[in-house]
């Protein structure tokens, strides 16, 4: 294993904990279409999905506790919101059907560069969880962007709906590339992926597909109006009264 300073290992613990909180809160968020998906087929994918999020949130969170000794369960579901490191898109209502394919298509997108770059890794436990991570991640891609392109090649008011959450979540997705602190040294030294290089590799593969299914993608913000990650929505402390009650009401129960 990679000898790790204690600078390195800062950064990586915090690295680990926004992956899992992004896990975690989109897990929420597509577990709410449970039942209420429009029909049954993506009702019963969605919730695997959001399944497979909460596993992956799991490991990241247990990554960070070989690091730093945390308990997974209390990481999960004891921090208050401003402790959360999930990006603002995440946090979002779950909208209607075009808010939360979109939403997911965007996020799948970054995810699969992410693990693609991850896999090269110098820390093996890392370079192992992207490699298993980045099979499922695949088949996520796949669907949502399948999606995307039913919705926005549809029906006009499909492609309204589509091109709705599109304006708002464009530049809300640009937070998912903003280094945490000490990022961008870690990246240097080959341990994290250089997310001022996946931005791009995200950039277009995201406007290729997204122009290919009739929509049009919006400006970047300014660079001063993107977000870091300990800066969240409102809807974040809502998310999390309903998604810790049990676990705060009953600290003993078994919350994954």
């Amino acid at each position: 294993m990679t000898d790790l300073t204690p600078q390195a290992r800062a950064t990586l613990i915090l690295r680990f904990t926004a992956l899992a909180d992004d896990e975690l809160i989109l897990a929420q968020r597509n577990g709410e279409w449970i039942g209420h998906a429009p029909i049954l087929e993506e009702d019963i994918a969605l919730a695997n999905l959001a399944q497979d999020e909460l596993g992956h949130a799991e490991t990241w969170l247990r990554l960070r506790a070989e690091l730093d000794g945390s308990d997974p369960d209390a990481l999960a579901f004891g921090r208050d919101a401003t402790e959360f490191r999930c990006a603002q898109l995440l946090e979002y209502p779950r909208g209607d059907w075009a808010f939360t394919l979109l939403r997911q298509f965007l996020f799948d997108a970054y995810e699969s560069v992410w693990l693609s770059a991850a896999r090269a890794s110098s820390y093996r436990p890392l370079r192992e969880a992207a490699e298993k991570m980045l099979r499922e991640e695949r088949f996520h891609l796949q669907h949502s962007a399948l999606w995307i392109q039913r919705l926005g090649l549809g029906t006009d008011e499909s492609r309204r709906r589509t091109q709705a959450a599109l304006e708002l979540q464009w530049p809300l997705s640009a937070q998912l590339f903003v280094p945490l602190p000490g990022e961008a040294e870690l990246a240097a030294q080959g341990l994290l992926p250089d997310l001022s290089a996946l931005r791009p590799r995200w950039e277009e593969s995201t406007r290729q597909h997204l122009g290919a299914c009739g929509l049009s993608v919006p400006a970047w913000g300014a660079p001063e109006d993107v977000w870091s990650r300990d800066q969240h929505s409102p809807h974040l402390p809502e998310l999390l009264a309903e998604m810790q009650g049990v676990a705060r009401a009953d600290p003993e129960a078994v919350a994954w």
